[in-house]
């Protein structure tokens, strides 16, 4: 069997701010709305992925964030002009909001967007989950089979 090349990486939050999921809704002309957990790709000058996941939140929301922790990881295939040019893998990690300020926000999804970002909180259970077009739909599915194992990942004895 041929292995995939990897040819992009993301690092995604679950983001958790009290009892709610903070998520991005995408609005983009001609497209149903969907909701998107706050993050994008891992850049040359990200030393790691959690690096880069740091920089997504501050570009995006103006965000701090702290316990961090890996809980899934997504492959999917990658198109470019030419077709399929191997595979995105979508890293997601659980962190809690330590900070957020809009008016810090920065980037292309700030300076330059293709459509709207609107930062939304919706209660992190299956009904707060189920209310929106979460994407991709692999985490849809993850969260809402998974969210006392997701917040289990910062329980106090977990180590």
């Amino acid at each position: 069997m041929n292995e995939r090349p990897v040819v992009k990486r993301t690092a995604r939050a679950i983001l958790l701010d009290g009892a709610d999921l903070v998520l991005i809704k995408r609005t983009k002309p001609g497209r149903a709305p969907y909701w998107i957990t706050p993050g994008g790709g891992v850049e040359p000058e990200d030393a790691t992925v959690i690096d880069a996941l740091h920089r997504e939140l501050d570009e995006e929301l103006g965000a701090k964030i702290k316990d961090v922790v890996p809980v899934f990881v997504d492959t999917v295939e990658h198109f470019s002009d030419g077709g399929v040019d191997g595979v995105k893998v979508q890293h997601f990690f659980v962190c809690r909001l330590d900070s957020m300020d809009l008016a810090r926000r920065h980037g292309p999804e700030v300076e330059e967007p293709c459509g709207d970002y609107e930062i939304v909180r919706v209660p992190f259970t299956r009904v707060g989950i189920a209310s929106v077009e979460v994407v991709p739909l692999s985490l849809r599915h993850y969260l809402d089979g998974n969210i006392e194992g997701v917040r289990a990942m910062h329980a106090p004895d977990l180590g």
